[in-house]
């Protein structure tokens, strides 16, 4: 595979400025201020759904897609300084999510800042775990995906992923691939359990059985922080942990959907036999919005070409099948299952 230009033609261009990636800080930010602006004011607590469900889409319309690639940089300093930044931003918006939790109580507003922060962590948590989760087991920055991914109680996904998706991505043995005739909400309630229990198996392959596999531990992990939070600070009459919880459930469930939501959008449809993963068997896109803001996660079939590539020298690769919209736009027309099938069958026709 190549990039969509001649090799004279990339030589005549500059790699596209690391800045724009900038952009991807912009939701957590607004979390971070809704959340903190929601104590004295609820409806703040918004500003993150807004941004993500409303203006994201748009911007992702209004932008277009890249439509000269640039070479790849070579260097990878800012954008491996730009993980660490969303991971740490992860963290105040998980903090400052507990102390609007904390002053807000069991109401509707939490619910909505629930969904604000669970929305920003399936990027500045997930997306960055994902990436964080290919480098060196036991790394600083492999440690740093574990923690981000206890933030969205969702610690066996990077088992689940460079184990077992990167293996039988596009077959029947990888849960996190959906088929044609799935809808999003089939492929929600079959995948998420599918992934867990795939996990297991891996550690238990490696004889890793019971109470000493990683999975199980980590959900015994997560159930008995959850129920410590909701209840321990209340017995000792602290505070009512109840809504911290219950909060941190919604917004780790919104995550959790969101990324299930991209797997379902990444190899929807395209299945291959027992040959080896070809370019052709993830689903691409070179929306601007959805690049800049999502660590280049839309250059998909690269990444499985590789799964050591870090993402900014992750290539737009010519002749893979492309998505409609970029990865925000895609979210109300894949929910809406008739009108996902109606533009994107044709689509995946050209690679049946």
């Amino acid at each position: 595979m190549i990039y969509n230009q001649n090799m004279s033609e990339q030589a005549n261009l500059d790699p596209e400025p690391w800045t724009y990636h900038l952009l991807g800080l912009i939701s957590p930010m607004l979390v971070i201020s809704g959340n903190l602006l929601g104590v004295y004011e609820p409806i703040y607590a918004a500003m993150g759904v807004i941004f993500i469900w409303v203006v994201g889409p748009i911007l992702d319309v209004l932008l277009g897609e890249t439509k000269v690639p640039r070479p790849p940089r070579d260097s990878g300093t800012p954008f491996e300084v730009l993980l660490w930044v969303h991971g740490i931003l992860q963290l105040f918006v998980m903090g400052t999510f507990f102390w609007f939790a904390f002053n807000t109580g069991l109401n509707f507003w939490l619910v909505v800042g629930a969904l604000s922060t669970g929305l920003s962590a399936a990027a500045s948590a997930i997306v960055t775990a994902h990436e964080l989760g290919h480098t060196r087991p036991r790394s600083p920055s492999w440690w740093l995906s574990r923690v981000l991914l206890f933030s969205v109680n969702y610690l066996h996904f990077t088992t689940e992923h460079n184990y077992n998706h990167h293996r039988w991505v596009a077959t029947d043995k990888d849960p996190a691939s959906a088929t044609a005739d799935e809808s999003l909400w089939h492929f929600w309630i079959r995948t998420i359990p599918g992934q867990f229990m795939s996990s297991v198996e891996i550690h238990n392959s490696k004889g890793k059985t019971g109470f000493n596999n990683p999975s199980y531990r980590g959900l015994f992990l997560q159930i008995i922080t959850l129920l410590s939070l909701a209840f321990i600070p209340g017995y000792l009459g602290y505070f009512d942990g109840i809504p911290l919880a219950v909060g941190w459930i919604i917004s780790s469930v919104i995550s959790i959907l969101t990324l299930e939501y991209v797997n379902y959008i990444r190899h929807w449809g395209l299945r291959r036999g027992k040959g080896r993963f070809k370019a052709e068997h993830a689903w691409n896109t070179e929306a601007r919005w959805s690049r800049w803001s999502l660590l280049e996660l839309t250059r998909h079939s690269d990444h499985h070409l590789d799964g050591g590539v870090p993402f900014w020298k992750l290539r737009p690769l010519v002749d893979t099948p492309t998505l409609k919209w970029g990865y925000y736009a895609s979210w109300w027309p894949c929910v809406i299952t008739p009108i996902w099938r109606k533009v994107m069958t044709p689509r995946l026709t050209n690679f049946d």
